[in-house]
């Protein structure tokens, strides 16, 4: 315990000082924490899988820092800045872009994390999925107006669409959730440059909504598709609660979700950018494909089926109030975008 929470606090640490500092080296310094902490997370079960899983996130994560230290290197060697915000050489902007994506699971740098996240316990892969990726996306805020617009729309659309393709013929719920991530960062991305608020707010609602299916998963103990169609007799509830926040994540309208892909679509539409909405607006509709098909996975298919799996017992365990007020909040909070949209 007390080394878990050792690594818990450093992961924290690592997390606020990329997002507070002004200088390069800084910036790197946390990003180098947050990786070193989240090691020993993964490989804590010391299964194989769990061990090749640390091994890949340490290599790729080691390389996306170096590339993040090269180019704030060159352009400290050709500007003379080490201020974050003043990255204005083209060359240093091109591998920073390359570095964070890297980092954050971006097509075409995607493979690692599906396997990763497979290889991971769920908890671990919830903090994967959501604060690891919080240090990258900061760093990408706070150098938005240096970027290159076209570049960041192309691996924002490859990404959606990967994402959503790959995502289609899996079984595990982790390598699904992964695809999942991998999809809501091409959102992410395309607005960066237009407007930097709304990537945050994209991230912070995604965030809610994964944290919300992570712990559902968790608590259903559910790590592929057959196990979770025999899941609704055991535990009704949280079935219900999972069908209606993959629905959010998917981004169906009445939902929180549907708010990111409504603002990101109109403020696409504004910068004369429609095609660019039109193309991963229906690549998006891959990835709500495969939410579907969990979302009918998790409740629409009743006993008697054709999975050879014994019906389980029903427990009356009480639900974690974290899951339902995470819930509550994937689900609800469509009314109040006019507030959230005039905050960002």
């Amino acid at each position: 315990p007390q080394a878990k929470l050792i690594f818990i606090i450093s992961l924290f640490l690592g997390t606020t000082i990329t997002i507070s500092s002004n200088h390069w080296v800084m910036a790197w310094t946390g990003l180098e924490i947050n990786t070193l902490a989240i090691l020993p997370l993964i490989s804590k079960s010391h299964h194989p899988r769990a061990v090749e899983a640390a091994t890949k996130y340490f290599l790729v994560q080691a390389t996306a820092s170096t590339l993040v230290l090269f180019s704030s290197m060159t352009n400290a060697w050709y500007t003379g800045q080490w201020d974050i915000t003043q990255l204005t050489h083209s060359t240093s902007s091109l591998i920073l872009t390359a570095a964070i994506s890297m980092k954050l699971g971006l097509a075409p740098f995607h493979f690692w994390f599906p396997e990763v996240l497979q290889g991971s316990h769920f908890t671990t892969g919830l903090l994967l999925s959501t604060v690891m990726k919080f240090p990258p996306i900061t760093l990408l805020f706070m150098t938005s107006q240096s970027l290159n617009p076209s570049l960041l729309t192309v691996l924002a659309i490859l990404s959606v669409a990967m994402g959503g393709w790959m995502g289609l013929n899996q079984t595990q719920t982790r390598k699904i959730m992964a695809f999942s991530s991998i999809a809501h960062l091409g959102w992410m991305t395309i607005i960066l440059v237009y407007y930097p608020k709304l990537t945050l707010l994209n991230f912070y609602l995604y965030a809610m909504m994964t944290a919300a299916v992570f712990l559902t998963l968790n608590s259903m103990k559910v790590l592929k598709l057959s196990t979770l169609m025999t899941a609704w007799t055991k535990a009704p509830s949280l079935s219900t609660i999972l069908l209606l926040t993959l629905l959010s994540l998917a981004g169906l309208p009445p939902l929180t979700g549907f708010l990111p892909k409504w603002l990101i679509i109109q403020e696409l539409t504004k910068q004369d950018m429609a095609p660019a909405a039109m193309i991963i607006s229906l690549l998006s509709l891959l990835g709500l494909f495969f939410y579907l098909r969990l979302a009918y996975c998790a409740t629409i298919t009743l006993p008697p089926h054709t999975t050879n799996h014994m019906k389980q017992w029903h427990i009356n365990k009480p639900i974690n109030p974290s899951i339902a007020v995470l819930t509550t909040l994937s689900i609800m909070l469509l009314p109040i975008s006019p507030m959230l949209a005039t905050m960002v």
